[in-house]
């Protein structure tokens, strides 16, 4: 799929958020989209999904079936979470009895079963996310986007998102995704491209800067707060721990990644 000299604003004399974009993502390749907040990783998450149109430019071979996770998870609906994926698993175009089948396996495999015929709208964030991703899955995707998917989610299911990523490569389908936690470490194979100032750059291997990684230590108090503004400048936090613990057996080998 490529994105051919794409221009996007919102209003009509507002700024250009995204100015001169041409980028493509191929069959089987996944692909991490940094750059601060409100560099506009969204937007451009969003024009290869379809959910926006460009204002000049043109999206070319998007594939028939794009799975699309938001970062937050629209669950102000009057639905159930059985109802609703069995709504969206029609409207994705399979027939009765297979959008069934595929509704029990995803809920089975993101632990929705106790929360069937719970509605969205009291779901938990980390539980509507599950019922996103079910969603963007239901129909094996040619392209899976998801923006920051790992937010909100247990440890069980954010060990899972790899996994799914993976099977969607296997099937020669893509992946664009967004994170901030630090979670992309786990994507050690991923193309990069960087968002700034309305232009989007995938660095050449040869100009990818080398990394380093660098302990700090700040009181307590501080943590939540510190981590917070590292990540929104674009480093990757491997860990936070208590400073009593006991340091770990083997130190982060060269491939971790903390700053980019």
């Amino acid at each position: 799929m490529l994105l051919e000299d794409v221009w996007l604003r919102y209003h009509r004399h507002g700024r250009w958020v995204l100015r001169e974009t041409t980028v493509e993502i191929g069959p089987g390749e996944v692909t991490v989209v940094l750059g601060r907040n409100g560099a506009g990783k969204s937007t451009l998450l969003q024009l290869v999904a379809g959910v926006l149109r460009p204002t000049r430019g043109r999206v070319v071979d998007r594939p028939a079936v794009v799975g699309w996770v938001p970062e937050r998870f629209p669950a102000d609906q009057p639905f159930t979470v059985g109802g609703y994926l069995s709504a969206m698993g029609r409207v994705a175009g399979l027939p009765g009895a297979a959008a069934d089948r595929a509704v029990s396996r995803w809920v089975d495999r993101l632990g929705l079963g106790p929360f069937r015929e719970v509605r969205l709208s009291r779901l938990s964030k980390g539980t509507a996310q599950k019922v996103g991703l079910a969603r963007a899955l239901l129909r094996p995707p040619g392209l899976l986007v998801l923006d920051e998917p790992w937010e909100g989610l247990d440890s069980g299911a954010r060990e899972l998102v790899p996994e799914l990523i993976d099977e969607v490569l296997a099937d020669g389908g893509a992946v664009l995704v967004s994170d901030h936690r630090g979670e992309t470490v786990r994507l050690p194979g991923a193309r990069r491209w960087t968002v700034a100032e309305g232009a989007v750059v995938e660095p050449a291997p040869s100009d990818r800067p080398a990394l380093a990684v660098v302990e700090l230590s700040v009181p307590a108090a501080r943590v939540t707060d510190t981590v917070a503004r590292l990540r929104a400048e674009g480093h990757q936090i491997l860990r936070v721990r208590d400073h009593t613990a006991p340091p770990p057996a083997t130190p982060p080998g060269p491939s971790s990644e903390v700053a980019r």
